[in-house]
């Protein structure tokens, strides 16, 4: 089965486009299923096979288990569609995942206070102000303020390029999911502020690699690197929940909803292909619907 993974994987990175992150992902699920089943011959995988190894996989957390399956259709449908195989075996496996109705966890207003409050203090206290220390603390701001305003992805931010900043720092230009573009206004003039200082910094290296974020090398800023000054700050702000900066990202669309922004702009803001995905924020918002119930309950209007 190598030999039609590869092919497969090939179709996917040099056809079809698919991020680094995705095809790691296809590759993984795919090295497990072919460990599983141990066998070279691929047209000869039937349907009491992918049942057998259903029943492995439900061990899973259920999002992880709809992913490896839909891996899996993904494959043998392109199979099915190179005539690699005379029928696909899914066809006749019925297979539903309910899947767990996890509420995305989001930062209070006082919360991010509390992280960037932090981050501009230890700004403030660093005296050396032509120190790596002093830089690093100016791109680790631009980084949390670009977080909070455009509910942007670490893989999207970390893959920021200058000829995606607008002019002025007003407008950012974000590569998302399926190579979408999406135009995000930068209103804020904290975040403007914070993204000019970046640039003029670390414009050097900004110019010779054009990436926007850069680390202490001179590279390109990795996923993992936002990762831990996320929480670097967070703990900093005495916040002991595991954040991350996708909890930047549903705690920008959350808050949006509170203010009454329709939820097609936070579709268009995140990046999302489905208004359905963006639909889960609708089912955050607690602390709008009890205000809301506060002030518009019917039973307010009778009076016995």
């Amino acid at each position: 089965m190598k030999k039609e993974i590869s092919f497969f994987l090939f179709h996917c990175e040099i056809e079809k486009k698919l991020s680094p992150k995705t095809l790691k992902a296809y590759e993984a699920d795919l090295r497990q299923f072919d460990e599983f089943l141990n066998t070279d011959d691929i047209t000869k995988i039937t349907k009491e096979d992918l049942k057998l190894y259903l029943s492995v996989l439900s061990k899973f957390a259920s999002r992880t288990m709809k992913r490896k399956v839909a891996t899996l259709k993904t494959f043998f449908s392109f199979l099915e569609f190179e005539e690699s195989i005379d029928a696909n075996p899914f066809h006749k496996v019925r297979i539903k995942i309910k899947l767990d109705k996890l509420l995305p966890k989001i930062l209070s207003i006082a919360e991010i206070n509390a992280i960037l409050e932090n981050a501009y203090l230890e700004k403030e206290n660093i005296l050396q102000k032509k120190s790596y220390q002093y830089k690093e603390v100016i791109r680790d701001i631009a980084v949390l303020e670009l977080l909070l305003a455009t509910g942007i992805r670490v893989s999207e931010l970390c893959s920021l390029q200058k000829e995606n900043i607008g002019a002025n720092f007003e407008t950012i230009r974000i590569l998302g999911k399926g190579n979408k573009e999406r135009n995000i206004p930068i209103t804020n003039d904290a975040t403007k502020s914070a993204l000019k200082e970046n640039y003029a910094f670390f414009q050097k290296p900004i110019d010779l690699t054009s990436s926007f974020f850069i680390n202490r090398f001179g590279n390109t800023l990795s996923t993992q690197s936002v990762r831990m000054l996320v929480k670097k700050y967070a703990l900093k702000a005495k916040i002991h929940r595991n954040i991350t900066p996708h909890v930047f990202r549903h705690s920008f669309a959350t808050l949006l909803l509170e203010e009454d922004v329709d939820i097609r702009y936070i579709q268009h803001f995140l990046g999302h292909s489905s208004i359905n995905v963006t639909q889960m924020y609708a089912h955050v918002n607690e602390k709008k619907k009890t205000a809301l119930l506060t002030i518009k309950n019917p039973r307010n209007l009778v009076s016995f």
